[in-house]
């Protein structure tokens, strides 16, 4: 796995967002299905998300410079942010749309929209299962946020396909004429659906851009680093997520009586330990202080 298999799987999620957007649009306008034009505008959507996902992979993966000693990682979190950002604003257009629909009479969808719906659904499915297997082997934010596009707009779909076939068929089966808002129905529940899918995708990338904690991975940080030799105790412990991995910054204390040139060695020691032992940590800046037997938050 690479950052290029990354842009590769996002190229071929952006590719058929974009063709099954404009099938789903044209069949939503000729078939009268409210739900799959609703559906088209997410899948729109979609597709503008994997345009930003597969330019912030390519930023992400630039080697840190003077201006950014950190590197771009943090481009991928800005990314997964905007995304989930257009799915709100999509689902706030669809539930818009579908209100009015219901407010206006009309006839049922075409039957042969459904044949339509069937084949998205399963298409978005597979695309979804691909992207984020990769995405979870790379631990990039913003390639999740991406396979849950697909995920999410398989969902979508299969909502629009069940209330089309209850706006089809139901009124003649049921004798109930207004089961034809049935297709409104299933686009404000797929509104509903989106907005969980982009809090679950913005949330984590919020949390990356505010260099929020992780106390899990800093405990993880604290044991290994205690384990080198001359180690005497291990104080402050931070880390942050940037992009695909974590970077991490210790205080650790030894003999006061050690020679800088030793106490710099075991520094050296610890971050080398660090980023061979702890998945996922890019890098560590360790700061190497005398021991005190006074400081707090000290780990033995």
């Amino acid at each position: 796995m690479s950052q290029s298999s990354l842009q590769r799987n996002t190229l071929i999620g952006f590719a058929a967002s974009v063709l099954l957007a404009a099938l789903k649009l044209l069949a939503g306008l000729f078939g009268k299905s409210t739900a799959l034009v609703a559906d088209s505008i997410e899948s729109l959507a979609d597709s503008l998300g994997s345009l930003l996902v597969w330019q912030a992979l390519k930023v992400a993966a630039r080697p840190a410079d003077e201006k950014h000693p950190w590197g771009y990682g943090k481009a991928e979190a800005v990314a997964a942010l905007l995304t989930g950002t257009l799915l709100v604003v999509a689902a706030i257009l669809m539930t818009v749309q579908s209100i009015h629909e219901i407010l206006i009479p009309h006839q049922p969808p075409a039957a042969w929209t459904l044949l339509l719906l069937v084949i998205v659904t399963i298409v978005k499915e597979l695309l979804f299962r691909c992207m984020i297997h990769t995405a979870a082997a790379e631990a990039s934010a913003a390639a999740t946020a991406d396979a849950w596009h697909q995920r999410s707009d398989a969902i979508t779909s299969a909502a629009a396909l069940i209330g089309v076939s209850v706006a089809v068929w139901g009124p003649e089966l049921c004798g109930l004429p207004a089961l034809v808002f049935a297709d409104e129905a299933a686009a404000i529940l797929a509104s509903g659906i989106i907005l969980l899918t982009a809090w679950k995708m913005a949330g984590p990338a919020l949390a990356e851009l505010l260099d929020a904690d992780a106390p899990g991975l800093a405990q993880s940080l604290r044991t290994n680093a205690a384990q080198i030799p001359h180690v005497r105790c291990v104080e402050k412990v931070r880390v942050r997520k940037s992009g695909g991995g974590w970077l991490a910054e210790l205080h650790i204390q030894v003999d006061p009586r050690m020679p800088i040139q030793q106490a710099h060695a075991v520094g050296g020691q610890v971050r080398s330990h660090l980023r061979n032992r702890c998945n996922g940590i890019h890098d560590a800046l360790i700061h190497v202080e005398p021991f005190n037997e006074s400081s707090t938050d000290l780990e033995p």
